[in-house]
């Protein structure tokens, strides 16, 4: 039995969640730093994607998704739309609304955020032993399961 295997038996399950989130985060907080130069905030391209992955939200709904005040939102959005990212059309039921959707820039924008994250990803991943590779491949399968949870 390896070190590591014993460590991970004998962690109690608070101490595991705890070390685990924190790897999470700063993985998260590093992959996020890796981004095309351009002048896209967090906090837009976090929107971008609620609203691509939640497909068409009012700006009220991508608030409470983004858990931010209406008042806010409403600025991200005018952002978001003044480089033409997203598109406002009328809601279908309720004349006082919007709907918000991601344009094909707003696509391609995303899109090529997505692959600069993931380069710099697999850069990292490539500098590590198979065997450090093989662990994360099944330690990405049990995050999935656990957060389908």
């Amino acid at each position: 039995m390896t070190e590591r295997t014993v460590t991970a038996q004998s962690m109690p399950p608070a101490q595991l969640a705890h070390q685990l989130r924190d790897a999470i985060t700063r993985l998260n907080r590093r992959v996020r730093q890796a981004r095309p130069v351009g002048d896209l905030t967090v906090t837009q391209l976090s929107a971008l994607t609620s609203i691509r992955l939640g497909g068409a939200l009012t700006p009220r709904e991508l608030a409470d998704v983004e858990r931010v005040q209406p008042p806010t939102m409403t600025k991200i959005v005018a952002k978001l739309e003044e480089r033409g990212l997203v598109q406002r059309s009328p809601h279908p039921t309720d004349r006082r609304q919007v709907i918000l959707a991601v344009t094909e820039g707003g696509r391609a924008v995303l899109d090529q955020f997505e692959r600069v994250r993931d380069e710099w990803l697999a850069h990292r991943l490539a500098e590590l032993s198979d065997t450090d590779r093989e662990i994360l491949h099944h330690a990405a399968e049990i995050l999935q399961r656990l957060s389908r949870a």
